[in-house]
């Protein structure tokens, strides 16, 4: 069985957790840990984990709200940390006393009852990576933070049976806010976030009748809004709005089944 569920999602933190189990056995991954360890060890109560129960993390990018303390969380509990090669150096190359591993475009990685399928995103990072996660039987796709989803991004996330997508703002909102020029062209770039048109025309790309489950993730707290963001992802799927989960920056979401 496969299940996820956001911890934190947002330009204050992000933090994704994915668990599969099979018989008696589970394989937890952390993808991202933009946040303090105590808060942490807060959101992670709430779904009745601790950290020691993290058997991997997956950096996608080397970006403060993704990174946070993921180090220092490795080095305390002895948990194995996968980043891409530019990730670490834009980190300033820092010694995981041995748990580090390289992630790669299109490297397979296996552990527990996890595999593990990093694809090369658009953004404004060094090395960044997103991923999709299989037990072998069904698939997720995590895919935030890119300003635009070539035909390699499409084609890596083929047959997910659920998604975290981004919708990080609408067009409009982001020109008429308080942000200066040069954030706005980054924002809105095509090495920047994804607007809910786009996550939109994403979805569509991958929509099958296997996909039963789709979250909206990294929204702007002030050039966005859920119902925004619900109402462009529930058009493609022919669903309610509601029927449309968002991942809280603060709250994240509860456990969703893939």
């Amino acid at each position: 069985m496969l299940r996820f569920r956001s911890l934190a999602s947002g330009s204050s933190g992000n933090a994704t957790l994915v668990e599969a189990r099979s018989g008696t056995g589970v394989t937890r991954l952390l993808v991202d840990c933009g946040l303090g360890i105590r808060v942490l060890e807060r959101r992670l109560a709430v779904a009745g984990l601790r950290c020691a129960d993290i058997d991997a993390l997956f950096i996608t990018h080397e970006h403060s709200d993704h990174v946070g303390c993921a180090r220092a969380l490795a080095l305390r509990e002895r948990i194995p940390v996968w980043m891409s090669e530019g990730t670490w150096t834009a980190r300033g190359a820092l010694d995981y006393d041995g748990l580090l591993n390289i992630a790669t475009d299109t490297g397979v990685i296996e552990f527990g009852h996890l595999q593990l399928r990093p694809f090369a995103v658009p953004h404004d990072a060094r090395e960044p990576l997103q991923l999709s996660c299989t037990d072998g039987a069904r698939r997720l796709g995590v895919l935030t933070d890119l300003g635009h989803a070539p035909p390699s991004v499409l084609a890596s996330l083929h047959g997910c049976h659920a998604l975290l997508l981004e919708c990080n703002h609408e067009p409009d909102l982001l020109e008429r806010s308080a942000y200066p020029p040069l954030l706005k062209r980054r924002v809105g770039g095509d090495h920047g976030h994804l607007a809910n048109a786009q996550a939109a025309d994403i979805l569509q790309s991958l929509r099958h009748d296997g996909l039963t489950e789709v979250a909206a993730a990294h929204l702007s707290r002030k050039n966005n809004h859920p119902d925004l963001a619900r109402a462009a992802l529930s058009g493609v799927l022919g669903c309610q709005p509601a029927d449309i989960r968002v991942a809280d920056a603060t709250e994240g979401t509860g456990w969703i089944g893939v």
